[in-house]
């Protein structure tokens, strides 16, 4: 896919859905490869892209760190130039070795609910209304 503005204003991913499901899945040494794959321009679109999903940003960070800091600041602007330092300030990561976001899950109910009190018996002798 061509790198455009209009496709990073629209949130639309710069590359297809198989080459981001590689990346996603792909281990530590294949992922520098599969980046490496990847245009410049395409790749500052594409950690941009990661960053702004929570679940990507790991991925994020490490194609980040591929890039040069004037193709993220010419995508992302301000974003990208703290993308940049973010990539550069900690240790590159990649998507193997951070591992997938946890997934926590609720030990007490989220909401509590008003008993209502219903004699369904009382209810069951009343005629029905038309």
């Amino acid at each position: 896919m061509k790198p455009s503005h209009d496709a990073l204003e629209q949130d639309v991913c710069p590359v297809g859905e198989d080459m981001l499901g590689a990346l996603y899945r792909s281990s530590e040494h294949g992922l520098t490869a599969l980046i490496d794959s990847v245009p410049p321009s395409t790749r500052a679109m594409l950690a941009l892209f990661c960053y702004r999903r929570s679940h990507l940003q790991p991925l994020a960070l490490t194609i980040a760190s591929s890039c040069e800091e004037r193709d993220l600041v010419h995508w992302g602007a301000a974003l990208g130039s703290v993308l940049y330092a973010k990539a550069r300030q900690t240790q590159p990561q990649t998507v193997a070795t951070t591992g997938r976001n946890k997934v926590t899950l609720a030990t007490k109910p989220l909401a509590t609910f008003a008993r209502i009190d219903v004699d369904l018996d009382d209810e069951a002798d009343a005629p029905l209304s038309a």
